[in-house]
């Protein structure tokens, strides 16, 4: 099995790495966009809004999006590479198997937990968007599916690396998985409920524990420090 090197699509990657000064005026509205959408949410953002936190005018933030559309979708993007940023590269230096998905949930659990005085563009996004059709959401879905890919192939590494059980679904266990961080979100972000973040992790290991093999169940709980990822290919 060929491990991904991101999250994000090619053509989304294939930009010049040095930017002139247009493109860094754009990054800095895009910057300010991404801090507004976090609070609220992508429907909330506007060129307008987007003019008075820049203090640019209507026509100089429109001259590097074109549209409201094409602003959103720039900030599902943006938002995709800080996650893969924080998220996918970190855990991707874990040794592969149950070291590495624990890596990528704990490091999930991190993001979630510094987004709750904010918000996650992914969830706020899928609640405004999930019955209309059309570029921002396709954005979105596209961007949610490659992190589940992701997911899902770190799931079938630990199969193969004999830390999970042959039997195991990796996308039944995605779903339980998946659905503990949207737990975590509700209850930490709408309920205020304590201790949220460790009832999450108590139940992450209680998923793991139904599809572990012996082997998978004597490895270390923590991921405190990266081990080297193996060179072979699987």
């Amino acid at each position: 099995m060929t491990e991904p090197t991101s999250l994000t699509p090619r053509a989304s990657r294939d930009a010049p790495k040095t930017l002139q000064k247009g493109q860094q005026t754009r990054a800095a509205i895009l910057e300010a966009a991404l801090n507004l959408a976090s609070h609220m949410g992508l429907e909330g953002l506007s060129i307008g809004a987007l003019a008075d936190v820049t203090r640019m005018s209507k026509s100089g933030v429109f001259a590097h999006f074109g549209s409201r559309e094409e602003l959103q979708i720039s900030v599902i993007r943006e938002y995709h590479v800080k996650f893969e940023e924080e998220v996918f590269h970190p855990a991707m230096r874990v040794a592969r198997g149950l070291p590495r998905l624990r890596a990528l949930f704990d490091r999930w659990v991190k993001r979630v937990s510094v987004e709750l005085d904010s918000g996650c563009i992914y969830i706020s996004g899928a609640v405004e968007f999930d019955d209309r059709p059309g570029p921002v959401r396709d954005a979105l879905v596209e961007m949610v599916a490659a992190w589940q890919m992701a997911l899902t192939r770190a799931i079938a590494l630990a199969v193969s690396e004999g830390h999970l059980r042959e039997d195991t679904d990796p996308q039944q266990m995605l779903f339980e998985v998946h659905g503990l961080i949207l737990a975590l979100h509700h209850d930490a972000r709408f309920l205020r409920t304590p201790g949220s973040l460790e009832r999450v992790r108590v139940s992450f290991e209680r998923v793991v524990s139904y599809y572990a093999t012996p082997a998978g169940l004597a490895l270390p709980t923590t991921n405190s420090s990266p081990q080297p990822a193996r060179t072979k290919r699987g």
